[in-house]
């Protein structure tokens, strides 16, 4: 009944198992990948015929964690995994980024991808799995892949690479000072395809290397899904890719000179409207069967890019008439909104963010129900892009994937600064809304939210800035390095190549490829060129801003103490009561963990007293011979009761209120009336011994002996 066929090595310190034949028989292709006891299912499907008049080429990818996986039940009402979390959103991106560039080109048939988490161990990131899975999926399905691709994930501790480090070692690297990468590569037997990192100052040296390491662990992995593919591949599919050379040189001969002066215009939506009356003008010179050819689209596009790559690699020329390693003019602004907590304005040429900080209590935390466990952060990063920054009117609706990815490359960029929780106890959120847009946005929500959270007063370690490099690798070899690329040289490069960092080193880089043949040498080149721009553009934002801000008059401030464990619950007390009063009558928000770390906040510098004031004096203990302020609670015969620290009450005996012989302590004191009490000690049985005659009242000083007397 079933046709399975297996096949097993040994990857790092994990067994890593390949299988088909068992489930999915009508996909076109199925694999479960198990690494540990962390098992992914991969199918794919794809159509035998394109829809007709479709350009472009439409493939999905979805990643979903199954709840089960782990053992676990979804929270929530429903009790069903719902949308796809973040997590599962960037995995399917990680994914997307490599296979897509290597399908045949032309191949327009839809394409499905699907990766479901089986079973998760919490030790082996199923995301790896994943990825390994369906290459191994579209290895075996017939589709025109032109695979197989594997990936791996990098550590890099006290200066070794380590191979597919724990969930654990990759958890909160910010708090972990050892472990300082958190890399994902992926790539062909031959080539680099993909990178995705979190980096915590590396230099350029150390980070090539660690792409290095990568692409060399993971050729068992591309042998395995080779020797797979032998035994349970499907018939290639019958796909040759059309040839419009005939249609490509009528549109050449009709539009390359007019393409070049559109290309020559360097405003942006002028430029848009010039290339488009071409197409149009190149259109009504062609027959009604050239328009009716479905390559029309294709042969314009390969227009463009001739015109653009020609330019860059025979003169050294780009759109704008800039270098290639030049940045384009950058204005830095702060303080540009009045009632946020920190705002800053960041314009690079036609691209622009403005990034807003607001900080926020523990209150504000995010709690993230993942598969391996719920935690909680305490800095976010949210990206828009609007249609009115690239000039459209388009539908606006919740996040999508690309938003997503955007907003999590500038989160990992970011989040190396940070300072510890410890040093400053307030939840960081950062919103980019992205105004403009001509290339690299999400770099320019780096340097934005850098340039805000300075505002904001957040003591980074060091600003962070970010530049997008492009690539144009033409078949003889020869090739162009871009710094700072606009959105039509991404849109028709063969490289796009993001690196963020500090003065002192990288903490995130982005890559992705859509060429293979990308070597070592033109990668090393890459950074240099990378990090010279970096450079330049920490300097322009160093004119606007060289250390952390004023803190916001609107912005929370947040006191933190430390009380003993056994304290916590006389602080929390029955049911809560206690800590409710301290924030009815103090007016600052309390919080409190198991450590016995106690954050105050408030706008209000007085309030945080207040309940500071009241957790102290639940939690000290009150010392011989001070002096201190207190309410008469109960009078009596033999003399007073004096609630003078936290809900400490002691006895000022008749005979120590004042310097005279009183008939009852009623004679000068009652009920409520404030005091100033001296402690005395305690006696035998550990009641609190008070004075009141060797203190002034009006002043609470105390008084010499002699005049006591």
């Amino acid at each position: 009944m079933f046709n399975i066929t297996k096949k097993e090595i040994q990857w790092g310190e994990e067994t890593l198992t390949l299988e088909t034949g068992r489930v999915a028989r009508q996909a076109d292709g199925s694999v479960i990948a198990t690494l540990g006891e962390t098992s992914v299912m991969a199918n794919v499907t794809f159509a035998k015929e394109p829809k007709p008049g479709q350009d472009f080429f439409p493939l999905t990818v979805h990643y979903q964690e199954k709840y089960y996986a782990a053992g676990k039940i979804p929270g929530g009402f429903f009790k069903r995994e719902a949308r796809p979390t973040e997590k599962e959103t960037l995995t399917a991106r990680l994914i997307d980024r490599p296979i897509r560039p290597l399908f045949v080109p032309g191949f327009k048939n839809e394409v499905l991808v699907m990766c479901t988490v089986l079973s998760h161990d919490l030790v082996n990131d199923p995301d790896i799995v994943a990825m390994i899975a369906a290459s191994a999926a579209l290895t075996i399905s017939g589709a025109p892949f032109r695979g197989p691709i594997a990936g791996c994930r990098v550590g890099f501790e006290d200066g070794e690479y380590i191979l597919n480090p724990e969930i654990d070692d990759m958890h909160d690297l910010r708090n972990n000072p050892e472990q300082r990468l958190d890399l994902v590569v992926a790539g062909t037997k031959d080539a680099v395809m993909m990178v995705e990192s979190e980096a915590y100052e590396l230099t350029e040296a150390e980070m090539l290397g660690a792409v290095t390491f990568a692409h060399e662990q993971i050729q068992p992995v591309i042998d395995l899904i080779i020797d797979l593919a032998e035994d349970a591949a499907k018939e290639p599919f019958d796909f040759q890719a059309p040839d419009y050379s005939e249609l490509y040189a009528a549109v050449a001969t009709a539009g390359e000179q007019k393409m070049r002066d559109a290309y020559a215009i360097g405003d942006k939506l002028e430029r848009q409207a010039a290339v488009a009356a071409v197409k149009e003008e190149v259109k009504e010179g062609l027959s009604e069967e050239q328009l009716e050819d479905p390559n029309l689209g294709s042969a314009l596009k390969k227009l463009e890019s001739t015109v653009l790559r020609s330019d860059v690699v025979k003169n050294g020329r780009r759109i704008d008439g800039r270098a290639l390693d030049e940045v384009r003019d950058i204005v830095c602004e702060t303080k540009v909104l009045p009632r946020t907590h920190g705002s800053a304005l960041f314009t690079r040429g036609e691209t622009q963010g403005l990034v807003v900080t607001t900080l926020g209590t523990g209150d504000d935390e995010q709690f993230i129900d993942a598969l391996h466990g719920n935690f909680k952060s305490n800095f976010l990063l949210h990206y828009n892009f609007p249609p009115y920054s690239v000039g459209e009117a388009g539908r606006v609706g919740p996040p999508g994937r690309r938003e997503i990815g955007h907003g999590k490359l500038a989160w990992r960029a970011l989040q190396a600064v940070l300072p510890a929780a410890t040093d400053f106890p307030y939840t960081v959120r950062l919103v980019s809304e992205i105004t403009e847009s001509n290339g690299s946005s999400s770099m320019a929500s780096v340097c934005g939210g850098s340039l805000s959270m300075m505002d904001a007063g957040v003591p980074l370690k060091a600003p962070v800035a970010g530049v997008a490099m492009g690539l144009v690798l033409e078949e003889d070899g020869s090739y162009g390095i871009l710094t700072d690329i606009l959105g039509d040289e991404d849109h028709l490069g063969d490289m796009d190549f993001k690196v963020a960092g500090t003065e002192a080193g990288i903490t995130s880089l982005q890559m992705d490829i859509k060429v293979a043949g990308i070597t070592p040498e033109i990668m090393e080149k890459a950074l240099a060129q990378a990090k010279a721009g970096r450079l330049h553009i920490l300097g322009e934002m160093g004119k606007a801003v060289s250390e952390a801000g004023e803190f916001s008059i609107h912005a929370p401030r947040i006191e933190t103490m430390q009380v003993p464990t056994d304290k916590i619950r006389e602080v929390i007390g029955s049911g809560g009561k206690v800590i409710r009063e301290i924030v009815e009558v103090s007016g600052a928000k309390v919080d409190i963990n198991d450590d016995g770390v106690i954050k105050i906040a408030s706008p209000n510098g007085e309030a945080i007293q207040k309940a500071y004031d009241m957790i102290h004096s639940i939690v000290a203990e009150p010392e011989e011979g001070k002096v201190y302020k207190g309410k008469v609670v109960k009078i009596v015969d033999f003399g007073a009761f004096v609630n003078f620290f936290g809900k400490r009450d002691g006895l000022v005996h008749v005979s120590q209120i004042e310097n005279r012989r009183l008939n009852h302590p009623s004679d000068v004191l009652k009920e409520g009336q404030e005091v100033w009490v001296k402690l005395l000690g305690f006696d035998d049985r550990g009641k609190v011994r008070l004075a009141m005659k060797m203190v002034n009242q009006e002043t609470g000083e105390e008084v010499a002996k002699e005049d006591a007397e």
